[in-house]
């Protein structure tokens, strides 16, 4: 009877002890471990985290944060860089197989962008790569051995929306751009239209970049493009303000300042960019052009116009002359215009 009672007791400890460790198994494997009330939360998880740090950046949004790293080095989880979704009622279980295999991208979009600092600024707030990696990448050999000098980088760069990876590096991210503008102009027959025009792809790039500065509302973007390639076509110089503009803005005289109004002072700048002092197309882009004012180069709107100004009438707009005495008088329209408002530089 003795002996019995110790055997019954025996088994119920060992029943008890089996419950509590399958419970345990259980809670630390499929119970729910999320602690936030949002349906999801995203972790970034920068290169060369350790997993001590991946713990403590994972912990605020867990009920159990040793419960997971018990789990995590028992299936030898590594920590992996990336970007990566928990869902709210996730176990330990469905967050290590998440973290192992549910590396989500990112849309990386940029437009209207200005110079090189301001792309590496722009794609450094989208991605895990610093503006300082990307500036650094701006001067390896990767761009000369792609045709680009360092005024003309910024080419390579076509104003869209790209899915990356988040841990994608500086160098990875050129690397995709480049592809990218490689296929942008196969399509369309961009490549055969630049070489009809006697245009190559920087200098349609150029020429675009000026244009888009001329109307940034994509409204007369073929017939400016077809004044430009007049002027080019006729040997004029292409006497346009926004070369002007961007020559003033290398100037520690005008540097944080706005240029509303091109005087005669910024037209006798010397510089080659300036093309009211210089023929031909400017040395480098002076912004990033979109996609539409390219295509506007591309596909210029063929006519006898040599002038254009601002529409004060019409804004957006701009009135086309053919002669010199009739873009005086538009000039004159848009002068009173701007006196009228107070605009004298």
């Amino acid at each position: 009877m003795y002996i019995r009672r110790i055997l019954m007791l025996t088994v119920i400890i060992g029943l008890i002890f089996m419950g509590s460790f399958a419970f345990y198994v259980y809670k630390v494997m499929f119970m729910s471990n999320t602690s936030f009330e949002a349906d999801d939360v995203h972790l970034y998880i920068k290169s060369e985290t350790t997993f001590n740090q991946f713990v403590e950046q994972l912990d605020p949004y867990l009920l159990n944060i040793d419960d997971f790293s018990v789990l995590a080095k028992r299936k030898k989880y590594t920590v992996r860089p990336g970007k990566y979704r928990i869902n709210k009622g996730m176990s330990n279980n469905d967050i290590i197989n998440s973290l192992r295999s549910n590396n989500i991208t990112v849309n990386v979009i940029y437009n209207n962008v200005s110079d090189l600092n301001d792309l590496a600024g722009n794609i450094s707030n989208q991605i895990e790569a610093d503006s300082i990696s990307f500036l650094n990448s701006f001067e390896t050999d990767f761009f000369t051995e792609k045709g680009f000098d360092e005024k003309n980088i910024l080419s390579m760069y076509i104003p869209n929306s790209y899915n990356f990876f988040w841990n994608t590096s500086a160098e990875r991210f050129n690397q995709r751009m480049f592809e990218e503008y490689t296929k942008f102009w196969q399509k369309n027959n961009r490549v055969e239209k630049a070489n009809k025009i006697g245009l190559s792809k920087i200098e349609v790039m150029i020429l675009a970049s000026i244009v888009y500065e001329e109307s940034k509302q994509n409204i007369d973007l073929r017939k400016i493009a077809g004044v430009y390639i007049n002027r080019l076509n006729d040997n004029w110089k292409l006497a346009a303000d926004p070369t002007v503009k961007f020559a003033a803005y290398q100037m520690d005289e005008y540097k944080n300042t706005v240029i509303r109004r091109v005087l005669n002072k910024h037209l006798k700048i010397d510089s080659p960019y300036n093309t009211y002092k210089y023929y031909g197309l400017p040395p480098g882009i002076i912004s990033m052009p979109s996609i539409q004012a390219i295509d506007a180069v591309l596909n210029y709107e063929k006519h006898d116009y040599y002038f254009f100004a601002a529409d004060p009438s019409n804004p957006g707009y701009h009135s086309f002359a053919r002669t010199l005495s009739e873009h005086k008088r538009n000039a004159r329209k848009l002068h009173r215009y701007l006196n009228s408002k107070g605009i004298k530089k």
